[in-house]
């Protein structure tokens, strides 16, 4: 039985028009319906985003210990995750009622239910990290991540209008362009190091793209070409 692992990225759940949140959550579930019906397995793991920003910033304002800060972030993720969990058991999608803590749990979590829905695991990895993790637990090849850039660029394209967006890559260049030493708390990256330290470890394929627009997400999954970037 097939295995999908995606990184959602925590702002997706949160675009600024009610119009288009409404929209997204509705091809999401849609996409999962899909998914299920052909009985086919899927591991989500949501990002911290909004939540994870703010609460980091107002718990600098008491403490900067880094692991501290840290466990804010994981607690949004898990927020986030639960939006979502509850979103799906609505609709009757055969989702897991827990929010799992660790990656081990989650793979064997999937062997009982088609979906299952995670948040983070542990201080210093951000949600990238897990889901790399995630598909080396759960036996999948691949994984895609889902967030609001389309692909993978040569600089950060918010402050350089010249960015080059790769279509394909390695991980040993992606590597290049990222490192492999983790982020500070609340800190961002186009895939975090960490993650690509483990995804060169584990042999996996990522595909990096825009998950506003989930047709592309539907895409990769189904192995159709998709824009964006393929890492492998």
């Amino acid at each position: 039985m097939t295995t999908h692992i995606i990184a959602l990225g925590g702002s997706l759940l949160r675009p600024e028009e009610s119009d288009e949140r409404s929209a997204w959550f509705g091809r999401l579930r849609q996409l999962a319906v899909h998914l299920e019906g052909n009985g086919r397995k899927l591991g989500i793991v949501v990002g911290g985003g909004l939540p994870a920003r703010e609460g980091i910033t107002l718990a600098r304002s008491s403490f900067t210990d880094s692991y501290r800060l840290d466990m804010v972030g994981i607690a949004a993720t898990r927020l986030n995750a639960s939006i979502l969990q509850q979103t799906l058991l609505d609709i009757g999608c055969d989702v897991c009622p827990i929010i799992p803590t660790s990656t081990d749990e989650a793979a064997e979590l999937l062997g009982e239910h088609h979906i299952v829905i995670m948040g983070g695991t542990t201080p210093g990895h951000t949600t990238d990290a897990v889901a790399v993790a995630l598909a080396r637990d759960s036996g999948s090849a691949h994984l895609v991540i889902a967030t609001n850039v389309s692909h993978v660029y040569d600089s950060d394209p918010r402050t350089n209008e010249n960015a080059k967006p790769f279509e394909t890559m390695t991980l040993a260049e992606l590597a290049e362009i990222t490192g492999t030493e983790a982020l500070e708390p609340g800190a961002s990256a186009a895939v975090d190091p960490i993650a690509v330290k483990w995804a060169m470890e584990a042999g996996l394929k990522i595909a990096v793209l825009d998950g506003r627009n989930l047709s592309l997400l539907e895409d990769a999954l189904e192995g159709r070409p998709f824009e964006g970037t393929l890492i492998q």
